[in-house]
């Protein structure tokens, strides 16, 4: 990747779109500092992850950032609750049994807290993953693909429920997709190809 230069404006939502091997969740694992730039800065809610070492980028991505992921990600042995109070817990936050009731219920799930992942359907394990995403109130999020595994109906759901939250949290969204119907949702569109920066727009539904 190279010359690739932007700045996303705090609860606003971008779409990083372009074809397979265009870059997309490279540029997603930079911006969250999961990687490292051979060159250039990344900034994420106002520190310099560049110039962070390993411990420093892992400790601003637990303040700052939640993951959403195609392949949801929860631990097999925690039930629901558990799997959204887990970062709670590990981030030392007050009350981490009722904020992770308060959003299971926010995403639907206010009867399904006590199953396992094994016990949910794929549209459930994707909300729950997204409440544990957004269980912490994080400034960024970070969606791979999140409607990858889903069937369209489960899919628009999700982002229904994702784009809701993004709105109520004022939670900046960095989403990538192929799904160009689901791009023109969000406020912009990154348009990647190779490896380089080729559009940079305003999204038109």
């Amino acid at each position: 990747m190279s010359d690739i230069s932007f700045t996303v404006d705090k609860g606003e939502s971008i779409a990083i779109i372009g074809p397979s091997g265009a870059g997309k969740s490279t540029l997603l694992a930079l911006l969250a500092g999961l990687d490292l730039p051979t060159r250039g800065e990344i900034w994420l809610d106002g520190q310099c992850l560049t110039d962070l070492d390993e411990d420093g980028r892992a400790a601003a991505r637990a303040r700052s950032v939640g993951f959403v992921f195609q392949s949801f990600h929860l631990v097999p042995s925690l039930n629901a609750l558990e799997n959204v109070m887990l970062p709670l817990e590990l981030a030392d936050q007050d009350a981490p049994r009722d904020r992770a009731m308060r959003i299971l219920s926010e995403v639907g799930l206010q009867d399904r807290w006590s199953h396992y992942p094994a016990q949910l359907s794929g549209g459930e394990k994707q909300r729950v993953a997204i409440a544990r995403a957004f269980a912490a109130e994080p400034a960024v999020l970070f969606a791979d693909e999140p409607t990858g595994n889903l069937d369209a109906r489960t899919g628009d759901n999700i982002m229904n429920i994702m784009f809701e939250l993004n709105r109520n949290l004022s939670t900046t969204l960095v989403l990538v997709t192929h799904d160009k119907a689901l791009a023109a949702r969000c406020d912009r569109e990154i348009g990647l190809d190779a490896g380089l920066l080729v559009s940079d727009a305003q999204a038109v539904a």
